[in-house]
């Protein structure tokens, strides 16, 4: 045999075996997994406020504004911030003072909106991230950028990472699940594409999986009329030996991806009805959650779905909520898309404390900017808009040895600029891998002779919130 053949057959008996360990990975749910040091959360249950929430309006509290409230935004204030299409034609840009009461709660006496009353009776077990900024000013990028660490489309999401990264902790329920839901502010909705929790160029057994609000969580669970599980059992049984074979010739670990999601989407017809089961939770648990909580696919209803999830080995909960871009009758839609959250979320801490899983579990809400402290619009007595603001916004995280009862970093007068300590957005996603024990410039995947990561070649943990 000639030395080109002998090259040949190697790399292709390599393939085969290298194609065999990565198939033994997924089936086991682990590839990847290799924490870098010892983590303090063992998941993330992540809150995603999508439009833009106003923290002037919920977590930020300026009065000096109310002094201000009219005047024209200072020059020397705005600096070079960019206007997005909303305001740049506006011929004033006049600050507008909150019309919502605050009052201080807790131990730590923090300021919260009275649109968070719920939010803030565990004020003392969050910490609250004030001085968050990014460079992104509309909806899709921010959110991307928020999600992925880039504002184009294409990289992996956080859960995609963190599934890569540590694999998941339970072999009946993918590692990465994703819920959507609508506020009750009447407003047209963003949209939300799915690649926000896709896997980008890691294998796609890495993405998110949506869950629906009605009929079957996942889309085919059901196995169709007239066939049962043994049959089913019989017919995956035979498309995995094809699969394998077309693996052996291939060595394309897509492939191999395809025969682990056909085993999960087999196994997720006996864990999904059983997760998706509200019967055995108690009448006191579905009322600390709230009213909609009985009802599926609410913002309520998913943070107590979350809560089931985290205690079965799911390692990223994504939880969507719409409705939140106030460009127009901020004070009426505010208000209502914190009704729909305010309680549920706050219930959703207090729950996994009682449990004894705060501790190991990351709580993460906010969205993916703020909004600005001039107007849009016209200003009325009792109604007025806000645009987007990227330059600061607010977030609040909980558990996972995230220091609790912190307001932290500080933003100037006008609530338009970070003044103390700020947080960027790749330095949130590097502080929330690192609880979870990974190290953000280690965790890379290489593609097209690149090593990727989350965070770019940017982030640095913010210390001062952990716990």
């Amino acid at each position: 045999m000639n030395d080109f053949l002998q090259r040949r057959q190697f790399i292709c008996n390599s393939g085969l075996s290298l194609g065999g360990v990565a198939l033994a990975g997924l089936m086991r749910g682990d590839a990847g997994a290799a924490a870098h040091f010892a983590p303090k959360a063992k998941r993330v249950i992540y809150l995603f406020m999508h439009g833009g929430p106003s923290q002037l309006d919920l977590l930020d509290h300026k009065p000096g504004l109310k002094k201000l409230h009219g005047q024209e935004l200072p020059t020397s204030v705005r600096g070079d911030q960019r206007l997005t299409g909303m305001t740049s034609g506006q011929k004033s840009l006049p600050i507008t003072a909150s019309m919502f009461n605050f009052a201080r709660h807790g131990q730590s006496g923090a300021w919260v909106s009275e649109l968070l009353p719920h939010t803030g009776k565990i004020i003392d077990e969050i910490c609250v991230i004030r001085s968050m900024h990014t460079e992104a000013i509309n909806h899709d990028p921010a959110v991307t950028f928020l999600q992925t660490g880039h504002q184009q489309p294409g990289r992996p999401s956080f859960g995609a990472w963190l599934s890569y990264g540590l694999g998941c902790e339970s072999r009946d329920l993918p590692a990465f699940v994703v819920m959507v839901s609508r506020g009750s502010a009447a407003r047209p909705a963003d949209p939300l594409y799915a690649r926000l929790w896709g896997s980008g160029f890691l294998p796609s057994n890495h993405q998110g999986v949506a869950l629906r609000s009605s009929g079957d969580p996942v889309l085919y669970l059901s196995n169709p009329e007239g066939m049962d599980a043994a049959t089913r059992r019989d017919e995956l049984d035979v498309i995995a030996a094809l699969n394998r074979k077309q693996l052996a010739q291939q060595h394309d670990p897509e492939i191999a991806t395809r025969i682990a999601q056909y085993e999960m989407a087999f196994r997720m017809q006996s864990s999904m009805p059983e997760l998706t089961d509200m019967s055995g939770e108690s009448a006191a648990t579905l009322d600390d959650y709230g009213p909609q909580s009985r009802q599926p696919g609410t913002f309520a209803a998913n943070c107590l779905m979350a809560r089931r999830m985290a205690e079965r080995g799911v390692r990223f909960i994504q939880l969507y909520h719409r409705g939140w871009d106030q460009h127009y009758n901020l004070p009426s839609d505010l208000r209502l898309q914190c009704g729909d959250v305010d309680q549920p979320a706050a219930a959703l801490v207090r729950d996994l404390k009682q449990r004894g899983m705060l501790d190991e579990t990351l709580v993460v809400w906010g969205g993916e900017f703020g909004r600005t402290t001039y107007l849009q619009g016209k200003l009325e007595a009792t109604n007025h808009g806000r645009d987007h603001h990227g330059r600061c916004f607010t977030m609040w995280m909980a558990g996972g040895g995230i220091k609790p009862g912190v307001q932290f970093g500080e933003t100037d007068d006008f609530c338009f600029n970070v003044v103390r300590d700020p947080v960027h957005v790749h330095d949130l996603n590097a502080t929330l891998l690192h609880q979870l024990g990974i190290d953000h410039k280690l965790l890379t995947y290489r593609f097209q002779g690149r090593d990727y990561r989350l965070t770019d070649v940017h982030g640095n943990v913010v210390k001062g919130i952990l716990a």
